[in-house]
């Protein structure tokens, strides 16, 4: 077999993994894992080629590679590099909510091991100049002529991960952000046959392993029976924000029914979102979609506590979550940098008793108003730098 065809047999083998799935004869569960596994085949490509002597921060999720839970109110890249070399990070800050750079012994790249968090950066710590500029330096010692920011850098790194968050979805600035390898002389190189071949294999397996982690992870949930509750995590050296409370599980709900998520808010947090997934841990589709709030974009009561509503229908409340057709799902609640981290709560109503269970002032949202808010969301989304 040559190594087309093998590369083709490894890519079908993923359908392996769809005995992971809750109703595996069920066609549209069937229709939507085959989608998933191409949309982890191109997710796959930004990473694929990637050179720790040619480094680029690349963005292997976005709002169309939406796998593996991806946070609506991040803007992700992630970058190769050699943590026995030298690299320097200019560029300027934006003015997003924070900006944050994860070092990793691995990461979820093609050509990467899964390895644990060695450092996070906060560009807020740097010393920013006009417009938000900055210069870092990451390397094993700090050269004696260097006047800027620096950092040490371990030499098991092999991953640089950046999470932009907003609240204000297309509203100031991004970051922009390049980064260079200085200890060894600028000279490209074309790919070897041999080389090209070893990636192409890798790439060819990948559906299989991210696609499987996603699909893991929901199996584990249904495992667990967390319909309608939520479990603690902090995703520590799997791709988590270091210092951040994560609540997940999974919503089950009929046409006629709701359910109320209801937290109180840490005294200091600097982020917390909530957003809903698909069992595929797909995150839905939040540019067309009202699934997903954040700390900027939610209403909080007159008791100071978060309500949000997961309804098929519109339930003319301001915090809706839209599950995009779904009756049943995944959740996740973040609160980053937080005082202490609040377990919220699920309760299943009736949709017709919906108003009953809510504080008397809960504002009520026109169908006029909620057009006028997606289309506002719709003009966001597309305004940020994605890719």
């Amino acid at each position: 077999m040559n190594g087309w065809d093998q590369r083709i047999a490894t890519f079908g083998a993923t359908r392996e993994l769809l005995a992971l799935l809750a109703n595996p004869a069920d066609p549209q569960a069937l229709a939507e894992a085959e989608r998933l596994f191409w949309m982890t085949l191109a997710s796959g490509w930004f990473t694929a080629f990637a050179d720790a002597d040619f480094p680029d921060f690349v963005p292997a999720v976005s709002t169309h590679l939406h796998c593996v839970g991806t946070n609506p109110d991040f803007i992700y890249a992630t970058a190769t590099i050699d943590g026995s070399g030298s690299y320097v990070l200019s560029g300027e800050r934006g003015e997003g909510l924070f900006l944050l750079m994860d070092i990793a012994a691995g990461g979820l790249g093609v050509m990467d091991t899964p390895g644990p968090s060695l450092a996070l950066v906060d560009f807020d710590d740097l010393s920013l100049g006009a417009q938000g500029r900055f210069s870092l330096l990451l390397s094993a010692t700090r050269p004696a002529d260097w006047t800027g920011d620096w950092h040490q850098l371990d030499p098991s790194a092999r991953s640089l991960s950046l999470r932009q968050a907003s609240y204000d979805w297309g509203e100031g600035h991004g970051a922009r952000i390049a980064i260079d390898r200085i200890d060894q002389p600028h000279r490209p190189r074309r790919r070897t046959a041999a080389d090209i071949a070893k990636r192409l294999d890798a790439l060819a397996a990948y559906p299989r392993r991210l696609s499987g982690m996603a699909m893991s992870f929901i199996a584990a949930q249904r495992g667990k029976h967390l319909w309608n509750r939520l479990e603690h995590d902090d995703w520590a050296g799997r791709g988590g924000v270091q210092g951040q409370h994560y609540y997940q599980g999974l919503f089950r709900l009929e046409p006629d029914q709701a359910l109320v998520l209801e937290t109180e808010l840490p005294e200091r947090v600097r982020y917390w979102n909530v957003q809903l997934s698909d069992l595929l841990w797909n995150s839905i589709d939040w540019v067309n979609h009202q699934s997903s709030l954040n700390g900027g974009q939610a209403v909080i009561d007159a008791d100071g506590r978060f309500r949000a509503v997961i309804a098929l229908e519109d339930p003319g409340v301001p915090n809706w979550l839209d599950p995009g057709g779904n009756l049943e799902g995944a959740i996740m609640l973040r609160w980053t940098e937080a005082s202490s981290g609040p377990k919220p709560t699920l309760r299943l109503v009736e949709l017709a008793d919906l108003r009953a269970q809510l504080p008397p002032d809960t504002p009520a949202v026109s169908p006029e108003e909620r057009e006028a808010q997606l289309r506002q969301r719709r003009r966001g989304v597309q305004l940020r730098r994605r890719w």
